[in-house]
């Protein structure tokens, strides 16, 4: 776990106040609501549909169980008992009361976390692969440098009013690529370098919304020393010449392709020749400093137990079974296994967490995890630290909290933006899409035969629930005052990335799901084999027989 220092606190707990009193003028009619809006922006507070949503920053995902019981606490306290997980690895509530929200600030900061730069247009919320610290194909730890992105990037006074919201991911495993870098304004790939050391791949220009990109990478190999300088410099350019006079055309992804990757990378080398400050490069002991302040895991000494697992695959217990197998991924220690807990109930709305589910989390996290756990941007939750003799015991608790649904990785481990009952830029909803298909798809054996395939769905054409990047994509809009959906298939988020396209015209609400099962009927007639993924047998195969298949009975 990463522990604040006593300048970190202070800066949380001044900001808390200073919000109380921002707050106090905003209901005592002191200030309108356009003047506050920067205010309550920079303290992660959204004006949505209904009513104010707080996001509440989690740093690369990574929480303590003392942190969880307090999101709990204020689920309970001062919302209506539940929080949403978002593709940020933050959390989200939906209902706060104004005049509670500089108490929740209070709340977060006794447990070292706060709502700074969950919104506006700054440096995001910094992510990381999920398996992070733990995986087996991770050449470098990426958290240490998520960290000091993070304490770079906290009030930095030069990127505080960017042309619009900016957002990084890093990686330490580059052979597969879970944090999705190749669609965030920066993604950073720790690679290694010619001799052997360790540095950077730096990918620009990556995103979703109304204009997606995969991103392009600008320097194969950055000495790590130079991290936060070569960021500097590629914020500079985009500050300088990013567009400010149409928010839609205001991403480094837009001014990537105007200006295109060789002149783009052109100007950053310059400003980095002309600008680079020695002062900020990141020491072997500036790195060691970060790193001290997070709490190491303890391991037993164990055998290897993948034998073990593979036998827990093929047990008695069928259920439990099915959720090694999917569920549970080996760890880099012996003996110890990463656990992935779905938030994909069937029929439940994807990322919602009861406060009784995240207090009972919290408990078993002290029990099976070392009292660490981690926020993924699929919108689930990592145990990164469960001996594999204990996973039997943690399948049952799980069970009954409902947390036990063997899809991680499956077709119903979708992502889904909270959609038109929350957002106000919506067109559509997409949770009750959600949760129909969570009940149409609710056969594991079904969803084990037809493997590895992503759902994404979005509300509107602002991508927050990445529909570009799934495998099958869903997008709603809105057609005369009706909600449709449209379909497109052959996106994917990892090392092999691509955006995926639309099938043809757009589905009625009551076609779509029928049209997803169609789709999935023709790759099982059509696969070469069950080891051919969706992904593949679309790629080989082009959208032709997946299209003719959806609109079979598609009434136009």
């Amino acid at each position: 776990m990463y522990q604040y220092d006593a300048i970190d606190q202070r800066i949380v707990e001044e900001r808390a106040a200073q919000f109380r009193g921002q707050v106090a003028r905003r209901l005592a009619g002191e200030i309108t609501e356009d003047e506050f809006k920067p205010l309550r922006l920079q303290n992660g507070l959204y004006m949505q549909l209904h009513a104010y949503m707080l996001r509440v920053a989690i740093p690369y995902g990574l929480l303590s169980s003392k942190q969880m019981r307090m999101l709990a606490q204020i689920a309970r306290v001062y919302d209506k008992g539940y929080g949403h997980l978002s593709t940020r690895q933050n959390i989200q509530y939906n209902w706060p009361k104004l005049e509670d929200v500089p108490s929740i600030l209070d709340d977060l900061a006794s447990v070292q976390m706060h709502a700074i730069q969950t919104s506006g247009n700054c440096i995001r919320n910094t992510t990381a692969d999920a398996y992070a610290g733990v995986a087996r194909d991770e050449i470098e730890d990426p958290r240490p440098w998520c960290e000091l992105i993070r304490q770079w990037s906290t009030f930095h006074p030069e990127f505080a009013f960017l042309p619009r919201k900016f957002k990084i991911a890093v990686t330490g495993a580059p052979n597969d690529d879970r944090a999705a870098v190749r669609f965030h304004d920066i993604g950073l790939r720790i690679v290694q370098g010619p001799d052997g050391e360790h540095g950077f791949e730096v990918i620009v220009g990556g995103g979703l919304g109304r204009t997606p990109f995969v991103g392009k990478v600008v320097r194969g190999f950055l000495p790590k020393q130079y991290l936060l300088s070569y960021l500097e410099s590629i914020l500079r350019v985009y500050n300088l010449h990013g567009r400010r006079d149409n928010k839609h055309k205001a991403r480094i992804k837009v001014l990537v392709d105007a200006l295109g990757v060789e002149e783009f990378t052109r100007l950053v080398e310059e400003e980095w020749a002309l600008t680079r400050d020695a002062s900020i490069d990141v020491t072997e002991q500036e790195l060691e400093r970060v790193r001290a302040f997070f709490l190491p895991a303890h391991y037993e000494s164990l055998p290897n137990a993948d034998s073990k697992l593979a036998a827990m695959k093929l047990g008695k217990n069928r259920d439990f079974g099915l959720w090694v197998g999917n569920n549970v991924t080996p760890h880099k220690v012996d003996g110890y296994g990463i656990v992935t807990i779905s938030v994909k109930a069937p029929g439940k709305p994807p990322g919602d967490i009861t406060d009784t589910q995240m207090e009972s989390v919290a408990d078993l996290a002290d029990r099976f995890s070392q009292g660490r756990l981690v926020v993924t941007h699929m919108q689930n939750l990592v145990f990164p630290d469960v001996k594999v003799s204990d996973l039997d015991s943690l399948w049952r608790e799980l069970v009954k909290l409902d947390l036990a649904t063997a899809n991680a990785g499956k077709l119903t481990d979708m992502i889904c933006c909270p959609g038109l009952d929350y957002c106000a830029l919506a067109n559509a909803t997409s949770i009750p899409i959600a949760e129909e298909l969570g009940r149409h798809f609710d056969d594991m054996d079904y969803l084990n035969d037809i493997g590895e395939v992503s759902l994404k769905m979005s509300g509107c054409i602002n991508a927050c629930g990445h529909h570009h990047i799934g495998n099958i994509g869903i997008l709603g809009i809105d057609k005369r005052g009706e909600e449709f959906y449209q379909l497109m298939l052959g996106g994917s988020p990892g090392n092999d990335a691509s955006l995926g396209k639309i099938l043809g015209p757009a589905f009625a609400k009551h076609e779509i799901v029928e049209a997803v099962s169609r789709v999935l009927a023709r790759y099982l007639e059509l696969r070469e084999s069950s080891d051919e993924r969706f992904i593949d047998a679309f790629r080989r195969l082009g959208a032709e027989p997946f299209k003719e298949a959806a609109y079979a009975d598609h009434q136009g």
